[in-house]
């Protein structure tokens, strides 16, 4: 058997990110195995229901393996590879139940993967995106991924261990989407890896992905067991999120429906997270409907999110998903410098600060210095 990891060659680049079809490493594969080996036994079935070219089998046949793929021509490769193990090619979203794998309701089954996380409405690369494929009412959400994930809970996995965008966790909005996973499952080990060590899948700002290992439970798990959870990355770095103050305690992130700005108002463009900071604009001069009438009164703090986007290539990929995060009594002592800094770039800011004669080196270092105590042992040099 060909030990070389396959990539699906045969889709374009719009069909990859429709049918979010792009290989996994073998060292992420590798993860996944050790994460669920001590939950198997005799009686285990493991099933991936996105399998692609069935990379996650490789070297593995000697378990109970269920694959299966929408994508007939990738079933049809698989099939070929993979000759002892039982294939599937059907919609995985639809009509979901165990018999559509032939999957006993008394087998213990684990689920295994790295499903398709498409976000239909996402701005990134939205003019080649679309929905695809018919998923249950029940499961549908506008994030493939997310859809997965209830499927999964659906087929009453005892174990799910899958890569996917930490943002369906550690995003409030995106979190309540998961009720079905939520309610019955708890997330009791992962590591976190950089998009960016796929092929495709991230061309220009990284973002962090889980490979995340749930066990059935039926205390589930609220939005508190997540922002108490202690997450790990690939490099052995820690944190939790309950480790931050957000500016978002502080500051609008979004617009008021109906508020239209005066002559002499400040704007600012829609805050999301740092990755979307990094890519979007802070202070604008035209009023649209993802623009933010500033508070006067809290113009600092967005001049502190305006210079924390300046200096955004010291913060780590994993805290991408991260709102903008902040320490209200470390930034007391660096205001000045923000403001500085920030009078240097905006001209307006003149009719509320006083711009000094002082060096810009000396600025940008204190502003550093801000970023290392805030970021410790994640301050990416």
């Amino acid at each position: 058997m060909n030990s070389k990891l396959r990539e699906q060659q045969h889709l374009n680049h719009i069909d990859k990110i429709n049918l979010g079809a792009f290989y996994t490493p073998k060292r992420y594969i590798d993860i996944v195995w050790s994460m669920i080996e001590p939950f198997i036994d005799k009686d285990t079935v493991i099933l991936d229901s996105s399998c692609g070219y069935g990379n996650f089998f490789e070297n593995r046949t000697n378990y109970k393996l269920l694959g299966n793929d929408i994508d007939k021509e990738a079933y049809n490769i698989t099939k070929n590879i993979f000759k002892d193990i039982r294939l599937f090619n059907k919609n995985a979203l639809s009509n979901i139940n165990r018999s559509m794998f032939k999957i006993d309701k008394d087998d213990k089954l684990i689920i295994i993967g790295n499903p398709p996380y498409n976000d239909v409405t996402s701005i990134i690369r939205n003019r080649i995106k679309k929905e695809t494929i018919i998923i249950d009412s029940d499961i549908k959400t506008r994030d493939y991924g997310i859809s997965f994930l209830l499927s999964y809970a659906k087929l009453q996995a005892d174990t799910i261990c899958v890569l996917h965008p930490l943002s369906y966790l550690i995003k409030p909005a995106n979190f309540r989407l998961l009720k079905g996973l939520k309610d019955n499952y708890r997330l009791i080990d992962s590591t976190i890896i950089d998009s960016a060590t796929f092929k495709e899948t991230s061309k220009g700002i990284s973002f962090p992905i889980i490979i995340a290992l749930y066990k059935r439970d039926n205390r589930g798990m609220n939005f508190e067991y997540i922002k108490e959870y202690k997450f790990k990355t690939l490099e052995e770095k820690t944190f939790r999120l309950s480790d931050f103050d957000f500016i978002s305690n502080y500051i609008r992130k979004y617009p008021i429906k109906g508020k239209t700005p005066k002559s002499d108002d400040i704007l600012f463009w829609t805050m999301r997270d740092i990755n979307a900071l990094k890519r979007n604009r802070t202070f604008i001069d035209k009023y649209s409907y993802n623009t933010i009438i500033i508070d006067k009164s809290k113009l600092e703090y967005y001049i502190y999110v305006d210079v924390f986007k300046q200096f955004s290539s010291h913060i780590p990929y994993y805290f991408g998903n991260l709102d903008v995060f902040i320490d209200l009594n470390l930034y007391e002592r660096y205001r000045y410098f923000f403001i500085q800094e920030a009078l240097t770039r905006h001209k307006f800011l003149n009719r509320f600060f006083r711009i000094d004669n002082i060096d810009i080196n000396l600025i940008r270092q204190k502003i550093v210095e801000y970023f290392k105590i805030l970021l410790g042992e994640h301050y990416v040099y």
